[in-house]
C-alpha cells in the first residue's frame, strides 16, 4: 500500500490540530475519546458517563483547545468554564491542559477555595481562555463581579455526581444561569443520580448521551486487577492492615480511610511499625498537599493515606496497590478506587479490609467489576516470622553478590571463627540482622465471627446516653427518625447564616459521606438535626470535632435535643 493510500485512524481521523494529539502522548484513543470527541467538535452537548482511568480529560480537552488554537478566537476573554469538585482535580485538569495545549498557547487557570482571592483575580483579569474552578470559588468570583461569562462558548461539568454529594447542587445551576444560553455543555459523571438527571434536562440542549465505563474483563477472564478481601473486626483492622503491608510489601499504594481522624491514626501505628506513610486530608493547607504529593509522585514515599475527597483528581502512573481501609460506601466508589491500578494493562492489587457485617457489600462489589473477591486471612504471627526471615535472606544474597562492600567484616568474621563454628557466627550475624515479632504482634486476630460482632455493635448503642428516641420526641416534639438513620446535632443554624448545603458539603469534605447517604436537615436559628445512616455517625461526630462551617467552630453530637428548641424549622430532603 503506497503513501497516499494508507487508512487515516485514531485521532488523525477526527480532524483535531496535530500539534494537540502530539502533545497527548498516545495515537489510539480510548473509547470515550473516541465516541466523545467528534460529537463535540460538531459542537454538541454531551453527557458522558465515565470514570476515572477512561480518558474522559482529553476527551474533553482536546475538542476545546481545538477549538481554541486560532489567535482570533483567543481574544475573547474568558472561552472555557470547567466546573470540579474538589481543588485537587481542578489543578491535575488544568495541568493536562496546559499540557495538551502548550503549543496552541491557551492560557489556563486553577480557581479553588483554600487560597487568596487577590492572585486569582489579578490573573483572570490580565487574561485568560480556560478557567477550572470548583464551584464555591467560582460562584463567589461571579457574585463579586470579577468572573465575567458573558464570552463563555463551552461548559464542562466534571464529576458532576460528586459535586452533587458535595452540596453543590445549587451552585451549579446558579453558575450555569449565569452562563450564555447559546454555549457548549459537557457534563461527566460516573454515575447518574436523578439530581444530575434533573440538571442536564434543565441545562443541556438535547444532549447526545455516552456511557463508556472503565473496561472490566468479561466473566472468566483474567482480570488486571487482582481483588481480595480480609475480613476482621474494626479494633483489629490497623494491626491487620500493618500485617498485610509487611506480606504484601506494595511499590506504591494508596490506603483509603472515611475520616481525616483516622488517617492520621492510622499514620502514626504504621509509623510505629516502621513504615513511613503519608497523610492526605482536608486538614492540610495546599502547600502541605502539594509536598506530600511531590513525595509521592516521585517515589520517595510510598504509601499515601487518603480521605475519598482529598483524592479526588489524583492521577499516579506507578500506583501498585488500591487498599480499602474503610469499605466504600457504594460499588461505584470501589470501582471509582480501584480504577487507579491496572491501567494501561499493567496489572494491579485492589485489597479491602471489611467487618463480618459487611460481607454482603463485598456481593455487590463483585456484581459490579464483574469479578470474584477472593476471601483471605489476616497473616498469622507465623506468616510475618516466614517473611521476615524471607527479607533477611534477600539482604544477605545481595550483600554476597557485593563482597566489596562487606570486606572490612572479613577480618572479624575469621577471628570470631577461632572461637566458634563458622555456622554460629553467621546465625548469630543474622539473629540480629532480622526483625522479630514484638509481643503485641503475636494475637492473631478472630475474622469469622458474625454473632460477636453485632453483639459489640448493640452494646454500643445500649451504653450510649441519652438515645431514647421516643422520650426526646415526647419532650422536644420532634418528628422520629427514620429507620436505619441516626440524628446528629449540630450547634450552628441560620443565625449564622448556614444553609443545608453547607452541611452537606462539610459532611462530605470531612467524614466522607456522600449526600445521597444524607437523609432529613431540620434547620433552626441556632441548630440543626441532621440524619446519618446509624453505622457512620459515630464516624461523623469524631471527623467533625475541631472543624468550621461558615468560619465556627461546630459542636457536633448524637441528637439530645434541649426542651427550649426553637418553634421555626423548615425541613430540607436530600437524595431525594
Amino acid at each position: 500500500m503506497s503513501e497516499s493510500e494508507q487508512v487515516i485512524s485514531g485521532f488523525d481521523a477526527m480532524g483535531l490540530d496535530a500539534r494537540l494529539t502530539s502533545a497527548i502522548g498516545y495515537k489510539e484513543p480510548s473509547p470515550i475519546q473516541r465516541e466523545a470527541i467528534p460529537v463535540l467538535l460538531e459542537g454538541k452537548d454531551i453527557v458522558g458517563l465515565a470514570g476515572t482511568g477512561t480518558g474522559k480529560t482529553a476527551a474533553f480537552a482536546l475538542p476545546i483547545l481545538h477549538k481554541l488554537r486560532t489567535e482570533e478566537a483567543r481574544k475573547q476573554g474568558v472561552a472555557v468554564l470547567i466546573l470540579t469538585p474538589t481543588r485537587e482535580l481542578a489543578i491535575q485538569v488544568a495541568k493536562s491542559m496546559k499540557t495538551y495545549g502548550k503549543a496552541v498557547k491557551v492560557d489556563v487557570l486553577a480557581v479553588y477555595g483554600g487560597t487568596g482571592y487577590a492572585d486569582q483575580i489579578r490573573a483572570i483579569q490580565r487574561g485568560v481562555e480556560v478557567i477550572v474552578a470548583t464551584p464555591g470559588r467560582a460562584l463567589d468570583l461571579i457574585r463579586r463581579g470579577k468572573l465575567p461569562l458573558d464570552a463563555v462558548t463551552t461548559v464542562v461539568l466534571d464529576e458532576a455526581d460528586e459535586m452533587l454529594n458535595m452540596g453543590f447542587a445549587e451552585d451549579m445551576d446558579a453558575i450555569l444561569s449565569e452562563t450564555p444560553k447559546d454555549r457548549q455543555t459537557m457534563l461527566f459523571s460516573a454515575t447518574m443520580p436523578p439530581r444530575i438527571e434533573e440538571i442536564a434536562k434543565r441545562h443541556l440542549r438535547r444532549p447526545v448521551r455516552i456511557k463508556v465505563a472503565k473496561e472490566l474483563p468479561a466473566s472468566g477472564e483474567e482480570a488486571k486487577v487482582r481483588q481480595t478481601a480480609y475480613i476482621v473486626h474494626r479494633e483489629n483492622k490497623a494491626k491487620s492492615l500493618a500485617r498485610i503491608l509487611e506480606i504484601e510489601r506494595p511499590a506504591s499504594a494508596i490506603i483509603f480511610c472515611r475520616t481525616r481522624s483516622d488517617a492520621d491514626g492510622l499514620v502514626d501505628l504504621l509509623r510505629h511499625r516502621n513504615f513511613e506513610p503519608l497523610a492526605l486530608h482536608g486538614g492540610l493547607t495546599q502547600n502541605q498537599r502539594d509536598q506530600v504529593m511531590g513525595r509521592f509522585r516521585s517515589g520517595s514515599a510510598d504509601l499515601l493515606i487518603a480521605t475519598d475527597i482529598a483524592a479526588r483528581g489524583l492521577d499516579i502512573a506507578h500506583l501498585s496497590h488500591v487498599i480499602n481501609f474503610d469499605l466504600p460506601t457504594d460499588p461505584d466508589q470501589y470501582v471509582h478506587r480501584i480504577g487507579r491500578v491496572g491501567r494501561a494493562g499493567r496489572a494491579g492489587i485492589a485489597i479491602t479490609l471489611a467487618t463480618p457485617r459487611e460481607r454482603f457489600a463485598l456481593t455487590q462489589i463483585e456484581r459490579a467489576t464483574r469479578q470474584k473477591v477472593e476471601i483471605a486471612q489476616i497473616p498469622s504471627a507465623k506468616d510475618l516470622e516466614a517473611s521476615r526471615i524471607d527479607q533477611t535472606r534477600q539482604k544477605v544474597r545481595e550483600a554476597l553478590a557485593n563482597p566489596e562492600a562487606v570486606d572490612d567484616l572479613r577480618e572479624l568474621v575469621e577471628e570470631l571463627s577461632q572461637e566458634f563454628t563458622p555456622a554460629d557466627v553467621a546465625i548469630a550475624a543474622l539473629s540480629l540482622l532480622r526483625q522479630p515479632v514484638r509481643a503485641e504482634e503475636e494475637p492473631d486476630f478472630q475474622t469469622d465471627s458474625f454473632a460477636q460482632d453485632q453483639d459489640r455493635d448493640r452494646g454500643r448503642e445500649r451504653s450510649r446516653p441519652g438515645r431514647n428516641p421516643a422520650e426526646e420526641r415526647q419532650r422536644a416534639g420532634r418528628r422520629p427518625t427514620n429507620r436505619g438513620m441516626a440524628k446528629l446535632y449540630f450547634g450552628i443554624g441560620r443565625d449564622a447564616g448556614v444553609s443545608p448545603r453547607d452541611l452537606v458539603g462539610a459532611i462530605a469534605n470531612e467524614a466522607g459521606v456522600s449526600g445521597r447517604e444524607i437523609g432529613a436537615i431540620d434547620l433552626t436559628d441556632r441548630f440543626a438535626l441532621v440524619e446519618i445512616p446509624a453505622s457512620m455517625a459515630d464516624l461523623v461526630v469524631e471527623a467533625m470535632q475541631g472543624v468550621k462551617i461558615r468560619g465556627r467552630s461546630v459542636n457536633v453530637r448524637a441528637d439530645r435535643p434541649p426542651l427550649d428548641a426553637p418553634a421555626r424549622r423548615g425541613r430540607v430532603i436530600l437524595g431525594a
